[in-house]
C-alpha cells in the first residue's frame, strides 16, 4: 500500500505542477504589437522636391 500511496502523491504533485505551469492561457498579443512599420530606404528630399516651373526652363527655353 505504501507504493500506491506514494505513487498517488507523486501524481498529485505532478498534476499540481502541470496546472501551475500550463493552467492558464497567456495574455493575447495585440495586432499592433505584432507589426513593425519602418521605411525600406531612407527618405531622399531631393527626389521628392518638385519644381513646377522646372519643365518650362528645361524644355521651353
Amino acid at each position: 500500500m505504501d507504493d500506491a500511496t506514494s505513487q498517488r502523491s507523486s501524481e498529485a504533485e505532478a498534476a499540481t505542477a502541470r496546472q501551475a505551469r500550463f493552467g492558464t492561457l497567456p495574455e493575447p498579443v495585440r495586432l499592433e504589437d505584432m507589426v513593425e512599420e519602418r521605411a525600406a530606404v531612407t527618405p531622399d528630399p531631393a527626389r521628392t522636391a518638385y519644381n513646377q516651373d522646372e519643365w518650362l526652363v528645361r524644355y521651353c527655353l
